[in-house]
């Protein structure tokens, strides 16, 4: 069959088609392009062609536009429950609040995965596990306090009221997650595991966690039983591995080393003892407060007899070191007093009224520790086993005893209540630190106010000045006017100061004052009365 047009090489018009419908050139042989175009028509025998239109989603569907958002809304549930390792039941619960709170609509755009977050840390606490509400964030990709402000919307649509986090089920679950991968012996695991719940729960008796992000606290005490028990572990990867603030996680292993400090001032060596050698002591310090928590409020105080300590050893170790090292240690009275009672007609045993008569200085028995801990870490790094290691003073001294300082049988190595935590003697009654703080700023507040108030009188009423003692007048900051070889200290005033002579210019009561609300007390009583001119004049003249 010959075509009427022509060729597209030679453009002679002998074109013809073959018996398979490709057209070609009989002058030159070339193919035309593009011309094998076949129709194909519907009928019984024939394939029928497949027409898309809007609305639907290919062959043999016909979602429409609802069904097609909710298909699209429940497969984000199932990626973001998977991701945060739900099991089926969880993952249905979270499908059904969603449901429920947008009455079947489900939806989408950016604010739907963060519903999902929201609803799935809310069916994670009404059970009482541990959900930090950070990993949720981490895993959605979106802001922790967009996703809090969800989370309230949800609990107040819902009706719901969340128990108390745990921050006790958030350290197992830290313990269990950072050891994961690290090759660390069970036995070791579960005694930082019970050092760490005996640690969390005594902040919470220093009212450490009130007002505070526990996941910060669990990174600290979780690095200190770490470094306690020769485990390396950075607190900068813990806290990229629970997703928190390093800075904030530094500053609550501060204040969890500040405390044990004042718990170990009981101690013999305790004036000695500062935060940078606080580890080195916390076996001491922690065999310590175990004991004190076993003990019930009202019944005696804990000797040094019932506090794992052998007198006789330690008063014969004192003997050796002051005959080898020639130091007086407790004097040559207590030597005789000694000796008297080391009567060979009876026990040979030493009580705490013994030791009160002796009065063996703190410098040897601080001497007596620090041998005994150097001769634990010699006996550590050698490894060796027996009376080989063991270094005997006097009438001897097990130091291998030394290292069996945890027994884990207080009741706070356990999770308890809130009341019971508080009911128990640590050695530290502390007060919560926004308590102390507040005081503090009171008290710095009121001296301010005072050396206001001086200086003001001093600018109304110079002919005073002479007449009262005004040598040791103390200021913003505690800095004190007084004489240094014949020069008198150069006292900066603070923009503080200059607010609270304002205000005391414009007669605002003192107590108001203190509670350090200025910028409300200048917006009633300065910028309002029209004399802010008056009194920018009066500070220019000084």
């Amino acid at each position: 069959m010959e075509s009427s047009r022509p060729c597209t090489n030679c453009k002679a018009r002998t074109l013809i088609s073959d018996h398979d419908g490709n057209v070609f050139c009989s002058s030159c042989g070339s193919v035309q392009d593009f011309d094998n175009f076949q129709h194909h028509f519907g009928g019984i025998n024939c394939p029928t062609g497949t027409f898309v239109h809007t609305g639907t989603a290919g062959s043999g569907n016909a979602y429409n536009f609802k069904e097609t958002k909710i298909y699209y809304a429940k497969q984000s549930i199932e990626n973001i429950t998977s991701l945060l390792d739900f099991s089926p039941p969880k993952k249905d619960e979270v499908r059904a609040m969603i449901e429920t709170i947008t009455e079947g609509e489900y939806g989408q755009g950016d604010w739907f995965p963060v519903l999902i977050g929201a609803c799935a840390y809310v069916v994670m606490r009404k059970d009482s596990k541990s959900l930090a509400l950070v990993e949720v964030g981490d895993k959605v990709g979106c802001d922790v306090y967009e996703l809090g402000r969800m989370v309230k919307r949800v609990v107040q649509f819902m009706e719901l009221k969340l128990p108390e986090f745990d921050i006790v089920d958030s350290f197992q679950q830290a313990v269990q997650t950072c050891f994961f991968a690290v090759s660390v012996d069970e036995d070791k695991i579960e005694k930082m595991l019970k050092q760490g719940i005996f640690l969390v729960q005594c902040m919470m008796k220093w009212y450490l966690t009130t007002g505070r992000r526990p996941l910060p606290v669990v990174v600290a005490v979780l690095v200190f039983v770490a470094q306690l028990n020769e485990v390396n572990l950075r607190i900068e990867d813990v806290a990229m591995e629970l997703h928190v603030g390093v800075a904030t996680c530094k500053l609550r292993y501060k204040e969890l080393l500040e405390s044990l400090v004042k718990v170990a001032q009981v101690l013999p060596w305790g004036k000695d003892i500062t935060v940078k050698n606080i580890l080195t002591n916390a076996p001491f310090v922690l065999q310590y407060m175990e004991l004190k928590s076993m003990s019930k409020r009202g019944e005696k105080k804990i000797g040094v007899e019932n506090a794992g300590f052998d007198l006789d050893d330690l008063v014969g170790g004192c003997l050796s070191y002051e005959m080898e090292y020639g130091s007086d240690c407790y004097g040559v009275a207590n030597d005789a007093q000694y000796f008297k009672l080391q009567d060979k007609s009876a026990p040979p045993r030493l009580t705490s009224d013994d030791l009160e008569t002796l009065k063996i200085s703190h410098e040897c028995l601080s001497m007596i520790y620090s041998e005994y801990s150097n001769e634990v870490s010699i006996a550590d790094s050698v490894g060796e086993c027996g009376n080989n290691t063991r270094r005997k003073r006097g009438r001897g001294c097990d130091l291998f005893g030394c290292k069996e300082w945890w027994k884990g049988k207080s009741e706070l190595s356990r999770k308890l209540l809130l009341k019971e935590i508080l009911e128990k003697d640590v050695g530290l009654d502390a007060m919560p630190p926004s308590f102390v703080a507040g005081c503090l700023a009171y008290q710095r507040r009121r001296e301010k106010i005072k050396a206001a108030k001086l200086r003001i009188d001093k600018i109304r009423c110079p002919q005073n000045n002479d007449s009262g003692d005004n040598g040791n007048l103390c200021i913003s900051e505690g800095v004190c006017l007084g004489k240094k070889r014949g020069r008198r200290r150069k006292v900066y005033v603070d923009w503080e100061d200059l607010i609270v002579e304002t205000l005391l210019l414009h007669q605002v009561q003192e107590e108001e004052i203190e509670k350090g609300h200025y910028n409300t007390l200048l917006d009633l009583h300065v910028l309002n009365s029209g004399n802010m001119r008056e009194a920018l004049a009066w500070r220019k003249s000084i």
